[in-house]
């Protein structure tokens, strides 16, 4: 169990680190062409929505690993449940079906990250 979390929590982590820096760093004419949605969003919610990727990433990470509040590591994977829930409203309500996959994918992941991090 504790190798399988690792392996899920590594690349959630992986994803989200890439993803939120580039929310972060880049400017809205480079995300728009892989991400359609930030023409709709303000920047600031777009770094907003980074930042917590980021830091999420970080909640899965260290706290299993150093041993300090390791509650923080399903915490940080249920967040990151509820924020693929609300982007795979938002793809829906923009009508954009297909980009949901991804979504799906994310929260199967992150469920069986909070789920594992219980066996820590």
């Amino acid at each position: 169990m504790v190798i399988a979390y690792w392996i899920v929590a590594g690349l959630l982590a992986l994803f989200y680190l890439y993803a939120g820096g580039k929310k972060v760093t880049q400017r809205k004419e480079r995300l728009a062409p892989m991400m359609g949605w930030v023409d709709t969003v303000p920047m600031p919610a777009v770094r907003l929505i980074g930042a917590v990727e980021i830091l999420g990433a970080v909640g899965l990470i260290l706290p299993p690993l150093t041993g300090i509040a390791p509650v923080l590591a399903p915490a940080a994977a249920v967040g990151f449940v509820v924020l693929q829930l609300l982007a795979g409203a938002l793809h829906l309500s923009r009508g954009e079906v297909k980009e949901t996959g991804l979504n799906a994918a994310l929260i199967i992941l992150a469920a069986a990250a909070a789920w594992l991090a219980t066996a820590l």
